[in-house]
């Protein structure tokens, strides 16, 4: 649906030499509103060309982190580059190289999407026959090419976003901050915009994405940062977080007039994990390395018991799990 991102040549030449082997770090930010710490020892490397997921409860300092490595805000100390630029010290050479997408759109909704994308082209410097050239790409691009002319006060929530996101595209950045691109957006919406980020990141740009929407990381992030009080408390890949709270579950339940605790013993010793019985609804219940291994270990013994089972399930940890476990919260929804 959504091709890969073009630029204009003169500047995509500029903004390759400034890639380093990490577009995006930060070495212990700190940042001070009064007595809260929004940023307290804030640490992060980024890589160029993933989609890196920055996730957190209300109040951890996600925002605040995104503003200070944008230079939208100064910090209290601290340092971080962007594109081998310093936040700080290099904040014009930073903003050239970066797109912002915060959680509420910025493009203006009496003009239409050809209209705002042009206008933001001559904003970030573009002539006006570039700007043209370039508003017209990223419609293509973003599937709106024939919404163009419509005022986007017409579209719908996750044209909106997409046309958002586009502008933060002008200039092909290093790195893309999208702050909660999908909050209150529909399950159709999202899945646009998700494929809009996946098709950034195919072409080269760094995107680090701020959500509460824990199945919107799993489905985008390379790797993922949780933070909590201002400071990561661990980062990895979803599926190195999600073995940190456990293995795969496995949970079988037997038929009523099957003898329960010697199926367990046997089951128990075909995957050498200890059994969790419940005996009111008969299930038994392994917790595994890998799930996929352990059901075919179990179908096997149960095929030799002669035993079918009422129900077998795998299930997997989640990142909910691992964040409530990590920061002793629940998701927000």
């Amino acid at each position: 649906m959504y091709g890969v991102p073009r630029t204009i040549s003169v500047r995509h030449t500029e903004l390759g030499a400034a890639l380093t082997n990490h577009t995006l770090t930060a070495d212990g930010l700190r940042k001070r509103y009064g007595d809260v710490h929004a940023l307290d020892g804030f640490d992060l490397s980024v890589p160029p060309g993933v989609i890196h997921g920055l996730l957190g409860p209300n109040g951890a300092g996600k925002t605040t982190a995104v503003r200070a490595l944008a230079t939208l805000i100064d910090v209290d100390g601290g340092s971080a580059s962007v594109a081998g630029f310093d936040v700080r010290t290099q904040a014009r050479q930073v903003r050239r190289r970066i797109g912002l997408v915060g959680q509420n759109a910025a493009v203006d909704e009496v003009l239409g999407g050809r209209q705002n994308l042009v206008m933001f082209g001559r904003l970030y410097g573009l002539n006006s026959a570039d700007a043209r050239v370039r508003a017209d790409q990223l419609l293509d691009t973003f599937d709106l090419t024939d919404a163009a002319t419509r005022a986007v006060s017409t579209y719908s929530g996750g044209m909106r976003r997409r046309l958002d996101i586009a502008a933060g595209l002008i200039l092909t950045p290093a790195v893309l901050f999208l702050d909660e691109p999908t909050t209150g957006l529909d399950p159709r919406a999202r899945n646009e915009v998700w494929a809009a980020v996946r098709a950034i990141a195919v072409r080269g740009t760094t995107v680090l994405l701020t959500t509460q929407y824990l199945d919107e990381a799993d489905q985008l992030a390379a790797r993922i940062s949780v933070m909590n009080h201002g400071r990561i408390i661990a980062s990895d890949t979803p599926d190195a977080l999600k073995r940190q709270v456990g293995g795969d579950r496995v949970s079988v339940t037997v038929p009523l007039r099957e003898p329960l605790t010697s199926i367990a013993q046997r089951m128990a010793a075909a995957v050498k994990a200890p059994p969790a019985i419940d005996a009111d609804t008969r299930t038994i219940t392994f917790e595994v390395g890998t799930g996929v291994v352990a059901i075919a270990e179990i179908v096997r013994a149960l095929d030799e018991l002669g035993v079918t089972p009422e129900d077998l399930m795998l299930r997997r940890p989640t990142l909910d799990e691992v964040f409530l476990t990590l920061t002793g919260k629940e998701v927000a929804r």
